[in-house]
């Protein structure tokens, strides 16, 4: 994702430039409310970008006289792109979550780059966040969002996007058709309950039903068009697929997206590693399904743990290769790919990766009201270090912590941001001792969120009966409480870390006896696995072998 300026009118809010770089950068998961334990929607996105500073974005409701303008700017750039009309009234939206519970995340797959529009006025971020202002279901988001593009041009390039209510969840899928063309062809599917889907930086909706409008919407010239430009040639209709014509996808587009959304699946459900061929881009005539049923119900633990995969138990597992180290380190640094001797070689791409700016879970409940009901889960930096808070989406206020201002990417701050990225980024030293203590850490407190919920939402329903306003300040105010407690845990937790682990030792504190003034800790230096200690040999033995000096004494 990329994030950039959305200036508003009559609104004296500031947002913070930021650039974003989008290529292979976004993950989306959706769990429709059959497919979870709970009855909840979910949709889980993860903003990831070298250049992405995580903070949480916030738009309270506003009401605009008649004739009011909104001015926007490209979320990638703060380039300034034009007016559109402004609503009578706006929703409030935290994140990217609003008080009806409507979601919106995104995966940028960039397609047939002559269908760009230089002249449009809507970009992919400004019409999400638009959207989020102006619609109370899903549906009605794609009308919004469908609408607006139609009436004022589609800016950006292909994108897939995950939307959710309380009932229903889609995917959507869109891209410009070019300068001269105002407007944009899209495809939007309903994902059948009981079912789970997923999209990462690839088009991902082939053949879909044209008379079934209940369960697919679609532009009306997506066909037309496509043959008008040479991208589909099949006289019959039924045949068209949007990925082929839009956005075929390349090796790339296999191995470093749809590998993503393969790990994922393969989470929840045991028959998938037949695309293995397909997701490593061996085979791409073996292509997955849009959406997949999961073996068991999903619970929001099980929807966390998507988002924090790197290959393991796979054939691209990232912590058996040697780029893993000695630690069993499943990240890679940058370029994604690199050549030696004319050849190209590549890294793996992981749903989890260090360069995470946020990511979400966003948890839509039919169970409650909507202001009590959407429960917007919250981390910044890497997935798999981060901890997911509840921030309840009709809050009315930001946790410091979180809060748009608070630290940039190069002024350090104590905010959560900075402190996560201090304990991953430590972690990543000695991953396979430290990381599972974040783990155990990071378990501990998602449980007691989690196990506080159902409390936390009878307290919050009782407050609704007899006072909206006081039930939401409620929620605002727990919402708060628990980012900022939570990021002074994780800087508790980087001392304890930065202090047992630091210098390649490990130390453990030990009791002092009762006739001591002081004791050391307990040392330990374990070094390097065997099989590291055997790659250096074979790389160098005679380099690193210890050898007697003539005449040494040998000491036992």
């Amino acid at each position: 994702m990329k994030r950039k300026i959305l200036s508003v009118l009559l609104i004296s809010m500031v947002f913070f430039a930021l650039n974003i770089a989008s290529a292979n950068a976004c993950t989306n998961f959706l769990i429709t409310k059959g497919a979870s334990a709970n009855g909840s929607t979910y949709i889980t996105y993860a903003a990831d970008s070298h250049l992405l500073y995580g903070e949480l974005y916030y738009w309270p409701a506003a009401d605009y006289p008649d004739g009011s303008w909104l001015d926007v700017y490209e979320w990638d750039t703060g380039k300034y792109l034009g007016k559109i009309k402004q609503v009578a009234h706006t929703y409030s939206v935290v994140g990217n979550m609003n008080e009806h519970q409507v979601a919106i995340g995104e995966t940028t797959f960039g397609g047939r780059h002559e269908l760009e529009d230089p002249d449009a006025i809507i970009d992919y971020g400004s019409l999400m966040y638009i959207a989020l202002q102006r619609s109370k279901t899903a549906r009605e988001a794609i009308k919004v969002m469908t609408d607006l593009v139609a009436e004022y041009g589609y800016y950006s390039s292909g994108e897939s996007f995950s939307i959710s209510d309380p009932n229903e969840v889609w995917i959507m899928e869109m891209v410009s058709k070019g300068k001269g063309n105002k407007g944009a062809v899209w495809v939007a599917r309903r994902i059948p309950d009981g079912y789970i889907s997923g999209h990462a930086n690839q088009s991902r909706i082939r053949n879909f039903p044209l008379d079934d409008p209940e369960n697919t919407l679609y532009a009306k010239d997506i066909i037309s068009f496509a043959r008008e430009k040479g991208y589909f040639t099949d006289k019959k209709d039924k045949n068209f697929s949007f990925v082929d014509a839009y956005a075929p996808p390349d090796y790339g587009g296999l191995r470093f997206c749809e590998a993503r959304v393969w790990a994922g699946f393969r989470k929840v459900n045991s028959s998938m590693d037949k695309y293995e061929d397909f997701a490593i881009g061996d085979n791409p005539n073996n292509p997955m399904p849009l959406w997949i049923k999961p073996d068991k119900k999903i619970t929001t633990q099980d929807v966390m743990a998507l988002m924090r995969d790197h290959f393991e138990g796979t054939v691209l597992d990232m912590t058996k290769d040697v780029g893993a180290g000695p630690y069993a380190n499943p990240y890679r640094w940058r370029p994604l790919t690199w050549e030696v001797d004319s050849v190209e070689y590549c890294n793996e791409r992981a749903i989890s990766t260090q360069q995470t700016g946020f990511s979400f879970v966003a948890e839509s409940r039919n169970t409650a009201a909507n202001p009590i009901g959407g429960i917007f889960w919250f981390g910044v930096d890497d997935a798999s270090s981060t901890v997911y808070v509840p921030i309840y989406s009709s809050t009315k206020k930001i946790p410091e912590t979180f809060a748009v201002g608070n630290g940039s990417l190069m002024d350090f701050s104590y905010s959560a941001f900075w402190v996560f990225n201090q304990v991953s980024n430590f972690a990543y030293t000695r991953y396979n001792a430290i990381h599972p203590e974040i783990e155990k850490k990071q378990k501990e407190l998602e449980d007691k969120y989690i196990a506080l919920q159902p409390a936390i939402d009878i307290a919050a329903n009782e407050l609704y009966k007899k006072d909206k306003n006081l039930a939401i300040d409620f929620i605002s105010d727990y919402s708060v409480n628990q980012a900022n407690n939570m990021v002074k845990e994780w800087q508790n937790l980087y001392a304890y870390l930065f202090t047992k682990y630091m210098d390649g030792n490990i130390k453990t504190r030990v009791a002092v006896p009762e006739n001591y003034k002081y004791v050391t800790p307990e040392l330990n230096q374990p070094g390097y696995s065997n099989d590291w200690y055997k790659m250096i040999i074979k790389q160098k033995a005679e380099h690193f072998k210890v050898k007697k000096l003539p005449g040494e004494l040998e000491h036992h």
